[in-house]
């Protein structure tokens, strides 16, 4: 019998596609697109690819049409305060696509703190989350819902304030506002629904969600290896950035020095190689990982 394939939701453009893309690549899938650039199809794997509006992946992956979803945490943090419907699980966060819901206005608002929101007019496309951010803060304001451009509210005096997702701030910056308050911190994330799965699908998400786990533990870590005095190793150790306990060989013909290989979790900088260097390292290599799991 064919094997089940395995259905994955995306966003169908924007850079959070693009970066989901990247990261399902950097795992070893090959991707062939469809001729409706609405699919691909993975030729080393039984799994699909959807691309589909942000908005409905929490709804695909929740109804079980998707396995499994990338999404802002954003998109799923404002449905799961909405209707009574059903959520998907947050698997993992993929470190892309961060940026952050926060409150914005013009230069001319006084802000000494979510208090001097009162009274006011907020245009968003998250009302949950903002009505939840003014419940906690026990500031009473209007809500203005608006599906796009809340940075205009503004200007166009539909609102005197704004809460939307902020990157860089240049958009902010090109609309006269400045970044007041921030009401949630997200990035892209993995989400998986309640659906149960064959054994052979199971498989297969369990290896997709090792393998994002494997590329994402390798973004910037290092592998380092050096020589160094058996001696040095505790501050040697103390030195290594982000690294567990390094693996220690001896040297062949020496037994008062020691071969010393560790992954880096940190940034292995030139300082942390003097220190390395002054603590009795030599001969020290710093190489980039590829994969890892």
């Amino acid at each position: 019998m064919k094997p089940q394939r395995v259905h994955i939701a995306i966003q169908k453009n924007g850079r959070l596609a693009e970066q989901s893309l990247g990261l399902i690549r950097a795992a070893g899938f090959h991707l062939t697109k469809s001729a409706s650039d609405l699919a691909y199809s993975v030729e080393n794997a039984p799994i699909d690819l959807w691309c589909v509006r942000d908005d409905d992946i929490p709804t695909f992956v929740a109804d079980g049409v998707a396995d499994l979803g990338i999404v802002g945490r954003n998109v799923l943090a404002e449905r799961a305060l909405g209707a009574n419907a059903p959520i998907p699980a947050e698997i993992m966060p993929l470190g892309f696509g961060r940026c952050r819901l926060a409150i914005a206005a013009p230069e001319s608002l006084t802000y000494a703190g979510p208090g001097s929101l009162s009274g006011l007019r907020i245009a968003t496309t998250y009302p949950n989350l903002l009505a939840r951010f003014l419940a906690a803060e026990g500031v009473e304001a209007e809500i203005v819902t608006m599906r796009g451009a809340v940075e205009v509210a503004p200007r166009l005096k539909l609102a005197e304030a704004i809460c939307d997702l902020v990157s860089t701030g240049a958009t902010l910056e090109a609309n006269g506002l400045i970044e007041l308050q921030t009401v949630l911190e997200s990035e892209a994330v993995l989400v998986r629904g309640t659906r149960t799965l064959d054994e052979a699908s199971e498989r297969t998400v369990q290896s997709v969600v090792a393998r994002f786990r494997g590329v994402i533990a390798s973004q910037g870590a290092k592998y380092v290896m050096m020589n160094a005095p058996r001696a040095a190793l505790p501050e040697i150790s103390r030195i290594l950035p982000g690294a567990g306990a390094p693996t220690v060989t001896p040297l062949a013909g020496r037994d008062d020095a020691v071969a010393v290989h560790a992954v880096c979790q940190e940034s292995v900088f030139w300082e942390t190689l003097e220190a390395l260097k002054a603590a009795g390292a030599s001969s020290i290599l710093v190489l980039s990982i590829e994969k890892m799991m």
